[in-house]
């Protein structure tokens, strides 16, 4: 497995890899059109539309088998407007360099159950250095959600970002 990294710059070239392999894992549901390929691809860009945009790529002999995607919060990003918890004073001051929000993180499913998950993000945290990294997490995978916790996070509430969202377990882990 060869891991690669990607910046902004390197965005339009791994954009049609990011989404096929999006919609590889999340194939299309009419019922469900906050998954759908074109809603991903909304998202990665306004993801991307910072300046530290980071992208880390799980090639197989070269063909493309996973992703990990991540940018730091700005001091005007809206991350934390859509909690359903309230968290405690300062919490959610951001200063563009104090948390990364890891967007995505997907395996196709022949690649799941090797570890490759976790060598992806941590791949991409060890070249970070914001202070923590949030995440969010439907609670209709549990598995996933205790596989984060084993990884260090620890849940801090619940947010719908998008009306036609899920309600997601926001999830947080401190950074050295």
């Amino acid at each position: 497995m060869e891991l690669r990294h990607h910046r902004l710059d390197d965005l339009d070239q791994v954009r049609p890899i990011l989404s096929a392999i999006y919609a590889e894992v999340h194939p299309a549901d009419p019922d469900m059109p906050f998954r759908s390929v074109e809603r991903f691809e909304q998202r990665l860009a306004g993801h991307a539309s910072g300046n530290d945009w980071h992208a880390v790529i799980a090639y197989d002999q070269d063909r493309p088998v996973g992703f990990v995607y991540a940018a730091p919060l700005a001091p005007t990003s809206k991350w934390w407007s859509s909690m359903l918890t309230e968290l405690p004073e300062g919490y959610v001051d951001e200063t563009g360099r104090r948390t990364l929000a890891l967007f995505e993180i997907m395996l196709l499913d022949t690649h799941r159950g090797r570890g490759l998950s976790h060598r992806l993000h941590e791949a991409l945290l060890a070249a970070r250095t914001e202070e923590r990294v949030t995440l969010l997490v439907d609670p209709t995978h549990p598995s996933v959600a205790r596989l984060y916790e084993e990884w260090g996070y620890k849940r801090v509430g619940d947010q719908q970002p998008f009306p036609d969202a899920p309600v997601f377990t926001v999830m947080v882990r401190e950074l050295s």
